[in-house]
């Protein structure tokens, strides 16, 4: 005797024919979205991984430049103080010798005086300053006294400021590629757990934050200054 299938088994038979194939193109589909995603993901966290290690690099070379000048800086603000302390002791001894009226001890401290120093020395002579009480009180106080070692000192204390400064910068942007690498990561969490589910809706809605979060990674690394 022949089976008899009734109609709604007929229906449900008919339409489980027709949804198999569509159900695993989706699934297909989701795949490879998936794969696209990790793909692109490992390459953008490698770059970011990169310009981390490039700019903690450069940083590191930058505040090593800013602590020699520094260095640098406060030996030439050390010998610039010792070179005023000579000035001024041989300047004071210039005018005992003047006040005794001692010519000879005169001319043998003028001998004495820096080749920096006597511009300013001369200059304020010139000013009469043993008669005119607007005079400045010594040569150190004219405009034409000069002082290499401070002017190198400043130089050098310049030079440190803007490498400190340049190596801080450094380190704020090795700190946003870092961020961004966790930005990364995160991405790839999300991808990986996508795959754990069969649920289609769950694997899309994954699928999803974790490609906009791609956009944004991908923005980092785009608008990000280069080492």
């Amino acid at each position: 005797m022949a089976e008899t299938v009734s109609t709604p088994e007929v229906a449900h038979a008919i339409g489980h024919h027709h949804d198999a194939p569509g159900s695993s193109h989706r699934a297909e589909l989701v795949e490879i979205l998936e794969a696209v995603v990790l793909a692109v993901v490992a390459v953008a966290t490698a770059w970011s991984g990169y310009q981390t290690a490039r700019w903690d690099s450069r940083q590191a070379k930058l505040y090593g430049i800013s602590s020699k000048d520094r260095a640098l800086a406060n030996k030439s603000a050390t010998r610039s103080g010792q070179l005023q302390l000579y000035d001024s002791t041989t300047f004071s001894f210039w005018l005992q010798a003047r006040s005794r009226d001692d010519r000879a001890a005169e001319r043998l401290f003028e001998r004495r005086f820096r080749i920096e120093f006597r511009p300013a020395f001369a200059a304020w002579l010139a000013t009469d300053p043993f008669r005119s009480a607007k005079s400045p009180p010594g040569p150190l106080l004219m405009p034409q006294y000069h002082n290499a070692a401070a002017d190198r000192a400043k130089v050098y204390d310049e030079k440190a400021t803007e490498a400190f400064e340049a190596g801080n910068k450094a380190r704020e942007t090795g700190d946003k590629y870092l961020r961004n690498t966790v930005l990364l990561a995160t991405i790839l969490f999300l991808t990986a757990l996508a795959q754990k589910f069969k649920v289609e809706a769950v694997r899309f809605g994954l699928l999803g934050v974790s490609a906009v979060l791609l956009v944004i990674g991908l923005y980092f690394v785009v608008t990000y200054a280069r080492a």
